[in-house]
């Protein structure tokens, strides 16, 4: 095993809260060298162009996706029986009320890559709600951040001007002390419906704030309106980490990046500070000394090493005193519908999620339920972009009649998607399993059970969707939901923050409590899940302001 030189910090995992916390310190003059466990990806990758994009999803290169392992993911529960997911083209039967909830092919959507999951996600570019700060206070019920919306509503705006944030500055609910970076983005067909068929319902339907670009901005071509940013941007409009954050650290000169170098052990010496970790590349163990350490592998694999790297005097893993490190784990809570609006042209073009509600969004918004969750309009996010995924699910038949019928109704599928709150449970945790990976590691295993709140939320989300459908006079033809299986691409709390060393992991500042020189800047250290809100976004300004922490310290 062989010592590198040192770096002022060391930084594992380069997606939101990795890339942006480096390209702070570069900023600040420290040298950082990032370690990430997947590979390169390249504009190329994405094949949008090929007569066959239809059929690709994300690319999956080589040591892009972590193999997991799933436990306790709950049973369907008898009460709820309307929340189950069917297809009116498909014939599907609902399951059983006993049945297991499995993961779905999807299960934990994740990229482990250069850019981590930005590479794929669509760039909604969203605030938390100033009261999703306050949950317990406001409700009796989950926790408290030990920060409020001020402390992070500048660095919120600093992370939006990097970006390049496009969206109508008179935001409702989120106070801001600059407009954003760029106009909105023009509406698609199904957006424009659904403005106009939802006056009358008690909704509030307003651009989305996206991280795409409206007009060229730093350097970066204006978005060509694809509606393929789930499966990669060729061109780069797409704010993914890869050309924001990380292209202004690498040109500072003081950003070394290793892909395919995953750690293995974070390895702590005296007065509890972490010394070195060790990771693997091109077959080969490495040692590297760590004066600052940043975890930011996800709310799923910071725990995992966490718990991996347990010693004498720590045997239940690093930063772990509290017994938290692994709990309070919250998944993506999701409802969407789908279906036909008769005259209804053209929504397969536009910009994805280009319209979203964020009426029901604050955590005391529902009268008798404990969280929020926010609509958007994702006719191109669910796959209905292109022919082969529109007749899939929409068209029935085959033969002439059903060609005659793709051609006359392309382009009028109208879909909504909820994502709402999520309550921590004892029984959703990150262990590790008795599985292991190629390097003899054990995997990490994911419990999620949705408590009867969670679905008495999934509930309210499902009525609200089909509502807008319904002023849209949409014929719905296909609902699915996280009430019958774990898919999940924002995952939470598993090394959440708080004041108190006794019951959380790491402070305001995404310090440990247990190691001076530990920091954590991904999606872990949140406490709550907010009310449906992309996570992207806050997880970039918290990174930016655990920066600024480090910096002060140097």
């Amino acid at each position: 095993m062989g010592l590198k030189p040192d770096p002022d910090v060391v930084i594992i995992g380069s997606g939101a809260g990795g890339s942006a916390a480096a390209w702070r310190l570069t900023q600040q003059g420290l040298r950082v060298l990032i370690l990430e466990a997947g590979p390169n990806f390249d504009p190329s990758d994405y094949k949008l162009d090929s007569p066959t994009w239809e059929r690709q999803n994300f690319p999956q290169k080589p040591g892009s996706q972590a193999e997991i392992d799933y436990g306790d993911l709950g049973r369907h529960d008898p009460d709820f029986p309307d929340l189950q997911s069917w297809s009116g083209l498909r014939n599907q039967s609902r399951q059983p009320a006993s049945a297991a909830r499995t993961p779905s092919p999807i299960g934990y959507g994740h990229v482990l890559g250069v850019g981590g999951s930005t590479l794929r996600y669509v760039g909604e570019a969203h605030r938390l709600h100033p009261k999703a700060f306050q949950l317990k206070t406001i409700t009796q019920t989950g926790a408290d951040w030990p920060l409020g919306y001020n402390a992070l509503e500048p660095y919120y705006s600093i992370c939006e001007t990097l970006l390049g944030v496009a969206c109508d500055s008179a935001q409702s609910e989120r106070p801001r002390s600059q407009p954003y970076p760029m106009g909105p983005h023009p509406l698609s067909t199904g957006a424009k419906a659904l403005l106009k068929a939802t006056q009358s319902i008690e909704q509030k339907w307003e651009f989305n704030p996206r991280a795409a670009n409206s007009r060229p901005y730093d350097e970066r071509p204006q978005c060509n309106y694809c509606g393929q940013c789930a499966r990669g941007c060729p061109i780069g409009d797409k704010a993914s980490a890869d050309v924001t954050f990380l292209r202004k650290a690498q040109a500072t000169g003081r950003l070394t990046l290793l892909a395919n170098a995953p750690v293995s052990k974070i390895i702590q010496g005296a007065n509890s500070r972490i010394t070195h970790v060790e990771y693997q590349q091109n077959g080969q163990r490495h040692l590297q000394a760590t004066p600052q350490l940043v975890l930011a592998a996800g709310a799923v694999q910071s725990p995992r090493l966490l718990l991996m790297s347990a010693a004498a005097d720590h045997p239940n893993g690093l930063a772990n005193s509290s017994g938290q490190v692994g709990r309070n784990f919250m998944e993506t809570l999701w409802w969407q519908s789908m279906g036909l609006v008769s005259g209804l042209q053209n929504n397969h073009m536009g910009l994805p999620a280009d319209l979203t509600d964020w009426s029901k969004t604050a955590p005391d918004a529902l009268p008798g339920l404990t969280g929020g969750f926010k609509l958007t309009h994702a006719s191109l996010d669910l796959g209905l972009n292109g022919p082969i995924g529109f007749a899939s699910r929409m068209i029935p038949g085959f033969g002439i009649d059903f060609k005659t019928r793709l051609r006359q109704s392309f382009g009028s599928a109208l879909a909504i998607s909820a994502i709402g709150q999520v309550i921590p449970d004892a029984r959703s945790y990150i262990a590790l399993s008795d599985k292991t990976d190629t390097n003899g590691l054990p995997l990490a295993q994911i419990n999620s059970v949705l408590n009867r709140q969670s679905l008495s939320l999934l509930r309210a989300m499902a009525a609200a969707t089909r509502a807008a459908l319904w002023a849209a006079k949409t014929k719905i033809i296909e609902e699915a939901s996280s009430y019958d299986s774990f898919q999940a691409t924002h995952v939470f709390g598993t090394a959440k923050m708080g004041h108190d060393a006794q019951s959380s992991v790491v402070n305001a500042f995404g310090q440990s409590h247990d190691h001076p020189n530990l920091w954590i800047t991904d999606a872990s250290i949140f406490p709550t899940s907010g009310g449906g809100e992309a996570p992207a976004l806050t997880i970039m300004a918290l990174a930016t302001r655990t920066a600024d922490a480090i910096i002060r310290m140097e």
